[in-house]
């Protein structure tokens, strides 16, 4: 019999920090998530059956494989424990997710442990956006060209323009929003930044143009961070609800998920989808997925969503992809304020990547966090009223992988 999977608890470590700058290796990242996800979720080390560790780079920016591996140095009773580490560019703690989440639902353990990090802060900003560049087809995309993900991004807004038309006022509505979500968040990266939807709508020497369309206040952050979650089975998150006192079923679990896996290029892409309603075909497939898996019938039954804003282009190919507005009407949400913090249907209240930060590894570990806080009620001064349901969407590449959650209570 396939178990659920329920979410026990986990932890973020603060965005705002720079390891490099603290002298601190990737291991004390990993360890910190690790004993503090553990402890939020009142699991002992030694009760965890296996581990997964979601990372796009750490090869390049910080010369090391193997992460599993620094799963066991947090804690002895962690020795022999089974562990792996997963990669598909941005979506890579979304992959370690589904892994666990498998694990769990074949039966195999009933506490797995899953860990996203990424640092990203010991390279320049030029080096960096280069070994991004490894995440599209790095020859034919990236090489050479500076910064090639915002004009990867940049060309996603260029073909909804194409298609159905596209304002850039839109777009910085898009970021204002994140930004003013994140300062209700203590742990965001951007939290005490200054930005207002006058100065994203303006291109100049503080705000940039950094490729195509895409200014500075259009982009996500680049990121420090690790994230903790632990999942666990029906049998187990009985028990423990019985150690803890509290009622069975007390626990948030996973309800529904969709991953679909598009061509690497974006010509291909574009090329593949020339005549669907849906610019990023396979990626509203997966919202698809993950509803029909949730028994639920469109986003009207969520509370909140957490999606990959990378730049603020995928947040508005978001909206109609989930089904806020009919295709190419993402506009009509921003407008009406749909998508703000008290709006219908609230998107990014953390502030998502571009205010909240993203470290590419643990994304998407950090919106299934979120989710789980929302619909418990714990995410303080972002909770969104009454959220029971919620959703996320993190994207690997230039809309290459897309994974879909959908969390309840």
């Amino acid at each position: 019999m396939t178990s659920n999977v329920h979410i026990l608890g986990g932890y973020q470590t603060d965005f705002g920090r720079n390891w490099t700058k603290e002298g601190k290796h990737i291991a004390a990242m990993i360890r910190e998530a690790t004993l503090a996800g553990l402890a939020a979720a009142q699991v002992d080390p030694k009760d965890v059956d296996s581990g997964h560790v979601g990372n796009f780079a750490a090869e390049l920016y910080s010369m090391q494989g193997h992460l599993g591996a620094f799963l066991l140095e947090a804690d002895p009773a962690l020795s022999g424990l089974p562990t792996g580490r997963h990669e598909a560019a941005c979506a890579s703690g979304s992959i370690a997710l589904l892994a666990a989440s498998a694990e769990i639902e074949a039966g195999r353990y009933d506490c797995v442990l899953v860990v996203g990090v990424e640092q990203m802060k010991t390279v320049s900003p030029g080096v960096g956006g280069d070994y991004l560049g490894t995440a599209a087809w790095y020859e034919l995309e990236a090489k050479g060209v500076e910064f090639p993900f915002p004009k990867l991004f940049g060309r996603l807004g260029d073909e909804y323009e194409r298609r159905y038309g596209l304002k850039d006022e839109h777009l910085a509505r898009i970021s204002a929003v994140n930004y003013e979500n994140a300062k209700r968040n203590p742990k965001a990266q951007t939290r005490t930044w200054y930005m207002s939807e006058d100065h994203a709508c303006v291109a100049s020497k503080y705000n940039a143009k950094i490729g195509g369309r895409i200014k500075v206040t259009d982009c996500s952050q680049v990121t420090d961070g690790a994230v903790a979650l632990v999942l666990a089975s029906d049998k187990f998150a009985a028990e423990h609800a019985k150690r803890l006192g509290v009622p069975s079923g007390s626990f948030p679990q996973i309800q529904g998920w969709g991953h679909h896996t598009a061509p690497l290029s974006f010509d291909d892409k574009v090329q593949e989808s020339k005549d669907s309603k849906y610019v990023l075909p396979h990626t509203r497939q997966a919202i698809l997925d993950a509803f029909k898996r949730a028994g639920i019938a469109d986003c009207w039954k969520l509370d909140a969503i957490e999606t990959h804003d990378c730049f603020t282009t995928s947040e508005y190919m978001a909206i109609d992809h989930f089904g806020l507005t009919k295709p190419g009407e993402s506009f009509k949400a921003v407008e009406e304020g749909v998508i703000d913090f008290g709006g219908k249907l609230p998107i990014n209240p953390s502030g998502g990547l571009i205010g909240a930060g993203h470290p590419v590894g643990a994304t998407g570990v950090r919106q299934m966090l979120d989710l789980s806080l929302q619909v418990t009620g714990k995410a303080g001064g972002y909770q969104v009223e009454g959220a029971k349901r919620a959703a996320m969407l993190n994207i690997g590449g230039s809309g290459t992988t897309s994974v879909v959650f959908v969390v309840g209570v």
